[in-house]
């Protein structure tokens, strides 16, 4: 396995207070087609302001930054600090235009790079013996 690898950005997160878009590099133009089909899609972008050397050797964290929550290592969480600083978020698209998708919300800062850009599929897997923990509920 190698040791490390590099990931190019497709595209950056844009934010304003009016609207939340996904700004694609037009190099990656042809990977749009058929995406106007799809209502959701899952965003896999990068937490940019939050790579640095201590937060990338943040283990432990209280989920949702709540002191009352158990210290949770980062693996059982979705916190922003940890070891590779991938996020990621289910959107709904409200339109399409060109390279500029139009997205109903995002858990990303304006310019945060955009990783990949999949369709969602709802799960065929149906869980009977799903458990959470209580800070959860």
């Amino acid at each position: 396995m190698k040791a490390s690898f590099q990931l190019y950005p497709v595209g950056r997160v844009r934010k304003t207070e009016a609207e939340t878009v996904l700004e694609i590099d037009p190099a990656f133009n042809d990977a749009l087609l058929g995406l106007e089909t799809f209502s959701h899609i899952v965003v896999l972008y990068w937490f940019h302001e939050n790579d640095d050397p201590e937060n990338r050797s943040t283990h432990q964290v209280h989920p949702r930054k709540n002191p009352r929550n158990p210290l949770t290592g980062v693996f059982a969480t979705h916190a922003p600090l940890r070891p590779n600083l991938i996020a990621i978020s289910t959107c709904r698209i409200e339109s399409i235009d060109g390279n500029t998708i139009k997205i109903d919300e995002i858990d990303a800062h304006d310019g945060s790079p955009i990783i990949d850009i999949k369709c969602y599929l709802p799960s065929r897997k149906k869980f009977t013996d799903l458990k959470i923990p209580d800070w959860i509920k």
